[in-house]
């Protein structure tokens, strides 16, 4: 079975789910396009999916949308997110949230994220929410201010800090807070529930407002996967204090630890820089079509790195893995007119065991790489090996099958001999075979990857 690095345990663990894995995943706040850090993350949770359905498992995937309740930092205080870019964009809020949401559902797709089971919005769960609030009130781990506001009470959760490291009695007030709200009972409470007037808000037993970001997703996750989460993923970023307050209110209310695994990927850097508005580096999916690039070159730049390993993304890294993606195309194509074969079991299984051992796609892709250049193995059977493991891939590497012209006879031969040859750096043959392939009308090319033909 797969086998994760926990953050919680701290360790890498057996994932085992009964039956269907019920996962979920931290969802956008829309209220601008998702650059390729932000999509880096989605394709950790789709990675998970495909590893475990090629094992035969069912998953399960919930993924929140967060429209209204995002601040603009992670106090109590600021101006809504949504809310601030709507004036700015002079569209009403729904209209605001709708448009960058149909487009990050766009660039998911592009990059062949499968579509979660669940896509609730925060706007359209609020009853959850508020259902969600009134129990944690009953239960004494919240408590309402005379101002309409609920606020957690932490420190009738021991437990904090275990995904984090960020202990309550280590915990103090955010540095950018000169004073403690006197509203809370303790400086690390946090809002379930905010008071508001005008778009986006609703009336709620304590007044009118809105919900704290936090207690959407316990609220989701708790309707709609059940009390019993195998796997929750989301960016290093989101390990404190959202997960870290997702997990108090949503073991409160359940009476048992909710999810089993807490899973996070890291941080990309573009050009070694942090990628963000501030600094000019932020590159969304549509840059690099415009650039001249597949999509899919960003996803195959992806697997080149372990989900949990700091990424450097560059221009150049994406412009060679556009080449590797387009060149395995057409080898998978070519290989098509070849007779079929039984996959390479040795190299499928070797790759099978790296996806399984904690995601590690760098070896998998390494393996595969392996089997392109070894000239033991049938064209049929390399053929089979690269569509079966695809599956796990998603770099749509059939799409060229059908579109290649079929090779003169015996140009087969030579493209083979020619690639012996340059590997052997006899240069003089490698000239030599390519005038006898011009003279069959296929024209050679090399690349830095090896040799193309059309």
């Amino acid at each position: 079975m797969l086998r994760i690095y926990d953050t919680r345990a701290r360790q890498v663990e057996e994932i085992a789910p009964a039956r269907a894995l019920r996962m979920y995943t931290c969802g956008p706040t829309v209220y601008r396009y998702a650059h390729v850090g932000n999509l880096r993350t989605y394709l950790l949770s789709d990675l998970i999916r495909r590893v475990l359905e090629r094992r035969r498992t069912r998953v399960v995937v919930c993924q929140n949308i967060t429209d209204v309740g995002h601040l603009a930092d992670d106090s109590d205080d600021g101006e809504d997110k949504v809310r601030r870019q709507a004036q700015a964009e002079g569209r009403s809020v729904r209209e605001l949230a709708r448009f960058y949401e149909d487009a990050f559902t766009k660039d998911t797709a592009t990059l062949n994220l499968r579509p979660p089971e669940h896509t609730p919005r925060a706007s359209e769960t609020i009853d959850l929410m508020i259902e969600l609030i009134a129990k944690l009130i009953e239960q004494g781990h919240a408590y309402a201010v005379p101002d309409g506001s609920v606020f957690f009470d932490v420190r009738t959760f021991p437990s904090y800090g275990e995904i984090s490291g960020n202990r309550l009695d280590e915990l103090k007030p955010a540095h950018r807070i000169e004073t403690v709200d006197p509203r809370k009972r303790f400086h690390a409470d946090w809002a379930l529930w905010k008071p508001g007037e005008g778009e986006l808000t609703w009336d709620a037993p304590w007044g009118r407002g809105f919900p704290g970001w936090h207690v959407e997703c316990s609220a989701m996750s708790l309707r709609f996967l059940g009390p019993r989460v195998d796997l929750h993923t989301g960016g290093m970023d989101l390990r404190f204090p959202h997960h870290e307050d997702e997990r108090a209110q949503s073991d409160s209310a359940a009476g048992q630890e909710v999810v089993r695994h807490w899973v996070h990927g890291e941080h990309l850097l573009f050009e070694g820089r942090k990628m963000a508005k501030s600094t000019g580096n932020v590159v969304l999916l549509s840059d690099v079509v415009a650039a001249g690039l597949d999509p899919l070159a960003v996803r195959l730049a992806f697997l080149e790195h372990r989900y949990r390993q700091q990424m450097n993304l560059t221009w150049d890294t994406l412009r060679a893995a556009n080449r590797t993606v387009r060149r395995w195309r057409a080898r998978v194509a070519a290989w098509s007119e070849s007779p079929s074969a039984p996959m390479a079991r040795d190299r499928v299984d070797r790759v099978e065991a790296a996806f399984d051992d904690d995601l590690d796609t760098p070896t998998a892709l390494r393996i595969l790489r392996e089997l392109e250049r070894d000239e033991s193995v049938a064209p049929g059977a390399k053929l089979e090996s690269f569509l079966h493991l695809d599956q796990v891939l998603g770099l749509d590497l059939s799409t060229e099958i059908g579109k290649t012209p079929v090779l003169p006879a015996g140009a087969g031969e030579l493209l083979e001999a020619r690639e012996r040859a340059r590997a052997a750096k006899d240069w003089a043959a490698a000239d030599r075979l390519r005038d006898e392939l011009a003279e069959l009308g296929v024209r050679v090319s090399d690349t830095p990857e090896g040799q193309t033909w059309v």
